[in-house]
């Protein structure tokens, strides 16, 4: 018995796998829930403001928001996009006894699902969701083109750092999913280049006037008439976000820097432990039938990691942004495996003990954070 699990511990590992995921929750339900709990809060009332959807929609049914809505909303958000993951992976690859280790190192991986319920009530998982979404529903037309556009648009408007977050992968699956199988005309470019100028033009729009149009005093007590207990003040202490300038938060990320930089080997470690899950997907790309595909998915790949080096630049949040690099690169993986191949790709071998040892690891990893490693 404990030879087989040496040999094939994966569905051990999945099991470990949901454990850790209902420890991290019990453990996240007992955190203030600061920045998600704002976002709640604030809408259009003054007009229109940078991070203000959700609470609009939020306003949309309740005039006073509990703090148990972070928490209830992030968790239903949370189910729907493993969910639709599990969807996605059972379209892309099927669940087999092959294809487990590659779901454990994905799904499993402490980048993901797992760091998704530490970060409850975020904003990240917004964007992985459409991304998801975008895989799963049919590429052929333009209506796919405006589905995308239009939840990119959505996104900018539920927090604008989604045009370096999660936008460059949409973009990247609508150019694999559409444009390379389907083909290339002048209606079709053009529609896509009105898009992505009309969702640039709406993050320019949020990020440099998107900023509270009153007092900052006049706000909080704007935002108390929101709450069902106004005497928690203490869950108002983020509201100084909506006046501060990008200078400003580029200051911050910069003096913080010396003190952030030091997770960076810990970040290469887990990217290291990935190992296996990065050799396959070098083996799909060097696998696609065509040497444009291979050139176009490699730019893509840049790009996006690319979009999160100018986060990094901008916003201190470095374990969240490292996170949702790597889920990135994680959707990319699904689209890749969308396109015409010249010959089948190997699976991650269940038999190696390195893989083995890998998945093991990651599994055991609950999450990676918020700010700083862990």
């Amino acid at each position: 018995m404990a030879a087989n699990l040496r040999q094939n511990p994966w569905r051990l590992l999945l099991a470990i796998n949901a454990a850790v995921i209902v420890g991290v929750f019990v453990h996240k339900i007992q955190l203030p829930p600061y920045v998600p709990y704002i976002h709640l809060l604030v809408d259009y009332h003054f007009g229109f403001i940078k991070r203000a959807l959700i609470g609009a929609i939020v306003a949309l049914f309740t005039d006073r928001v509990p703090v148990w809505l972070v928490f209830a909303l992030g968790g239903a958000t949370w189910l729907v996009t493993a969910g639709l993951y599990a969807r996605l992976f059972q379209k892309t690859f099927g669940f087999t006894a092959k294809t487990l280790p590659l779901f454990v190192f994905v799904a499993g991986s402490p980048f993901f699902l797992k760091n998704f319920m530490h970060t409850l009530g975020h904003f990240d998982i917004y964007g992985c969701a459409l991304a998801i979404v975008l895989l799963l529903m049919p590429a052929g037309s333009l209506l796919f083109v405006a589905t995308a556009a239009l939840f990119a648009t959505v996104l900018v408007l539920i927090h604008h750092i989604h045009l370096l977050m999660y936008v460059p992968v949409i973009i990247t699956i609508v150019v694999i999913r559409h444009y390379l199988t389907r083909g290339r005309n002048r209606t079709n470019v053009a529609f896509g280049a009105v898009a992505f100028a009309t969702v640039s033009a709406l993050f320019f729009a949020a990020q440099f006037w998107g900023t509270m149009p009153i007092p900052e005093a006049d706000f909080v007590a704007y935002l108390k008439t929101r709450m069902a207990d106004p005497s928690r003040t203490d869950l108002l202490q983020f509201a100084y976000i909506w006046y501060q300038p990008l200078a400003k938060e580029i200051s911050d990320t910069w003096g913080r820097l010396p003190h952030n930089i030091l997770g960076v080997p810990v970040f290469a470690l887990l990217i290291w432990l990935h190992t296996p899950l990065w050799r396959y997907f070098a083996s799909l790309i060097g696998a696609l039938a065509s040497e444009t595909h291979r050139r176009l998915v490699v730019a893509a790949l840049i790009g996006i990691s690319l979009a999160y080096l100018v986060m990094f630049a901008m916003v201190f949040d470095y374990s969240r942004w490292i996170s949702n690099w790597a889920v990135c690169m994680f959707l990319t993986l699904h689209a890749v495996k969308m396109l015409p191949a010249a010959r089948e790709t190997p699976p991650i071998l269940a038999e190696d003990q390195k893989t083995n040892i890998f998945g093991m690891i990651l599994t055991l990893i609950p999450r990676v954070g918020i700010v700083r490693p862990f």
